[in-house]
């Protein structure tokens, strides 16, 4: 049979089943090819929080949306061109994002009376003519995938557990994916199950060969590779590329890394990753609660380390004694914070950008810290090296604010040259600096307001350390008003005066009277709704804030500049309260606390309406 093969600019997939199908591994894979054959893409995961929701429920429901092209990208996607639904559940969650004439892979296999009761279809929707908007596809994936492995000592069960291979191979058959990568991934996963891997390549092949022999498929689609800049790409995940970013700091700072962590939801990953890494230094404590581990890796800094803390929004509450701890001893720390919805526990898998007031202002006490925020999952890199830089420098805690979106979501990494990273060394001290050979501890660089740093047992530079407000310069213990006073202002001016580089507007013909400015993940979603709006004819400029405390010199004159000013956030407008206080701007917010990003689609009408309401 000759099939006809259509070429596509981009394409959207979300492939979507219960959460014991394997569709974030298949996602994974078919991302894996993806990024191989040399495509710009995006993704987004989306799963429950349960360890195992009930099975064909749609609490249970597992999602992986892919976004690939052969241009430059930024986000996964608005709407899927094609689903691949394992199950009722999976169709039913799924649908309603479903364009009309989009394509429908659905495992007919699952699509029995009980499935379909579970989720409340009264009918089977691929027999009752309710899905005639879109292009079904009808494959027993289940039955083909058992078929395929007769040859195989398996069971049912455990033959029926590689549906999900027949399904990437199926896709990749689809979409022109290479699939060495995958048959190199399965024979290494099962190294020390060779029949399990076996039996995995056979049915990823089985689904390859239906869709090159059935006439279910008589078209496949290519996307060629993108053109992108010249270098070595790999496909990053926000949490790896922050796991990568503290390794070259360390690196780059000639300190040995110390992370103190519990695990928590989306953050865990970042503890697992920099696990694998001793041979850099890296020295990993999983500990026994939030607060052991931030006061660990607070232990480390003290003893000349770059310490780190991850967590998510629950552990930031915890941790928060000891960061202000961090702030009047004036010892670097690097505390991660990858936000998910809340409040309390919320929704653990689920994406929001709700702890910036509690990055800034959840201490006791005046307790500034400087707060830096990722666009992009590899971004997340940069920031983490920038994140360190501030910290020792100077000798601050630092907060990092990653969110789900960024932690879990991926996309192309051009592999940084050595030669590109900054220096971000700082000496230690180890002389005594004030008269007849003492040391003040508090005696401070004039530049930057740092005190020093020095290591515990250096002799002659022995000096408190604790919680209770020291004298300036000595260190001593003060209760002096006009002392704490100075030393408050003092801590207060140090962050203030951290370098961090001005705004940058992107403003193509200086024309536009709206402003769309951001921060964080919302970074792709907007720049994407601009581009649609500059496309259409539309006149609007972006600027997309890194450093929220302390925010660019230039950042008021910035949104002076223009008559309106936008703000999305997912959230109930925290940035927007702080910029209309601090810069008397009346900034417009858009908010949404979904569990979500943003879509480009969404952000770019309500850029229009804004640019409309004159």
């Amino acid at each position: 049979m000759t099939k006809q093969v259509q070429q596509l600019d981009r394409v959207i997939i979300r492939f979507a089943g219960d959460s014991g199908d394997g569709m974030q591994l298949t996602g994974d894979r078919f991302t894996a090819g993806t990024a191989e054959f040399g495509n710009d893409l995006s993704t987004l995961p989306n799963f429950p929080a349960e360890i195992r929701a009930p099975a064909g429920t749609l609490p249970g429901v597992s999602s992986f949306q892919l976004h690939f092209a052969d241009h430059d990208i930024l986000t996964p996607g608005d709407a899927p061109n094609v689903l691949v639904a394992m199950n009722p559940a999976a169709l039913k969650a799924n649908l309603g994002d479903l364009p009309k004439g989009a394509d429908i892979i659905a495992n007919t296999d699952e699509f029995t009376k009980r499935n379909l009761q579970k989720v409340g279809y009264a009918a089977n929707p691929l027999e009752d003519d309710s899905l005639s908007e879109w292009r079904v596809h009808a494959v027993p994936l289940t039955s083909l995938t058992v078929k395929a492995l007769e040859g195989f000592d398996l069971s049912k069960k455990d033959a029926e557990r590689s549906k999900n291979m027949f399904a990437l191979g199926l896709l990749s058959w689809l979409y022109h994916r290479p699939t060495e990568h995958t048959i190199k991934f399965l024979e290494l996963k099962f190294a020390r199950k060779p029949d399990i891997a076996k039996a995995n390549i056979a049915a990823f092949q089985a689904g390859w060969n239906y869709g090159e022999t059935t006439e279910s498929f008589s078209v496949s689609y290519e996307v060629r590779p993108a053109r992108l800049a010249p270098g070595v790409y790999r496909n990053i995940s926000g949490n790896q590329a922050l796991a990568y970013g503290l390794i070259a700091a360390s690196v780059q700072s000639k300190l040995p890394l110390f992370l103190g962590s519990y695990p928590i939801t989306p953050a865990s990953d970042i503890l697992h990753e920099l696990s694998k890494h001793k041979r850099f230094g890296i020295r990993t404590f999983q500990a026994e609660d939030e607060i052991a581990g931030v006061g660990a890796a607070l232990g480390a800094a003290f003893g000349g380390a770059l310490g780190v803390t991850t967590t998510s929004g629950p552990g930031v509450a915890l941790k928060a004694e000891t960061v202000g701890l961090a702030v009047t001893t004036e010892l670097p720390l690097i505390v991660v914070d990858v936000q998910r919805a809340g409040p309390s526990t919320g929704m653990p898998t689920k994406t929001e950008q709700t702890d910036l007031l509690m990055a800034l202002f959840g201490r006791n006490g005046e307790s500034p810290v400087p707060v830096v925020a990722p666009m992009s999952p590899s971004d997340c890199f940069d920031a983490a090296v920038e994140a360190a830089r501030i910290a020792v420098k100077y000798r601050t805690p630092v907060m990092l604010l990653s969110d789900g979106y960024l932690a879990n979501g991926s996309e192309p990494w051009r592999l940084p040259e050595v030669s590109e990273l900054p220096d971000i060394s700082q000496p230690f001290t180890t002389e005594p600096n004030g008269d007849d050979g003492a040391f003040l501890p508090f005696k401070r660089d004039a530049e930057t307001l740092a005190r020093p740093w020095a290591i515990p047992g250096t002799a002659g530079l022995e000096h408190r350390i604790g919680g209770i407000e020291k004298a300036d310069g000595t260190g001593n213990i003060s209760y002096d008003p006009d002392n704490h006073d100075l030393m408050v202002r003092t801590r207060a001016a140090k962050i203030a005066g951290i370098d961090v580089p001005d705004l940058a507007v992107d403003d193509p013909d200086g024309e536009a009277k709206v402003l769309v400015i951001g921060w964080g993940s919302t970074y792709g979603p907007i720049a994407a709704a601009v581009r649609r709006i500059r496309k259409a004819g539309g006149k609007v400029a972006q600027a997309h804030l890194r450093h929220l405390n302390p925010l660019p010199a230039n950042t008021g004159e910035v949104l002076k500049r223009y008559d309106k000013v936008l703000l999305p956030e997912i959230n109930l407008g925290q940035l927007a309260l702080l910029l209309r206080a601090r810069f008397l701007v009346d900034v417009i917010s858009y908010n949404r606390v979904r569990g979500l990003p943003f879509k480009a689609e969404e952000l770019a009408g309500v850029i229009q309406d804004v640019i409309d309401s004159d």
